[in-house]
């Protein structure tokens, strides 16, 4: 659809940088999600790339599942559950699985937190 002065806040297409700067990302990075089949992007008359305004919080999705240690082809199997809230028993498995994985990323973590903390304590009180 093309930016129109008549289009509701719900429906303007925004430019690729303002997606960048809402998500807190590289304007690159949002043209590698693109290249990934992860984010759909509209041309403007002129060729420039125009994204709905839901584009700045699944960029953020993307990112945190890429931090989470998602590769680009898992979070593409994610994107229907995010788009309709419903999901099959494959889909339901893997988020499952995923989520497992990352608690399980999450408690390694915690644990060498808490070991740290012991050495800050420790050095705190023998300088």
């Amino acid at each position: 659809m093309p930016v129109t002065e008549a289009a509701t806040p719900a429906e303007r297409l925004i430019r690729i940088g303002e997606v960048a700067r809402g998500a807190g990302v590289s304007v690159r990075a949002v043209r590698y999600y693109e290249q990934q089949g992860l984010l759909r992007a509209e041309r403007s008359p002129s060729g420039q790339r125009l994204y709905r305004q839901d584009a700045i919080p699944l960029v953020r999705f993307f990112q945190q599942m890429y931090a989470a240690g998602l590769t680009s082809r898992r979070i593409a199997e994610l994107l229907p559950c995010w788009d309709s809230g419903h999901t099959d028993a494959e889909q339901r498995a893997m988020l499952h699985a995923e989520r497992a994985r990352i608690r399980a990323k999450v408690d390694d973590l915690q644990a060498a937190l808490d070991r740290l903390d012991e050495v800050i304590a420790t050095t705190n009180t023998h300088p």
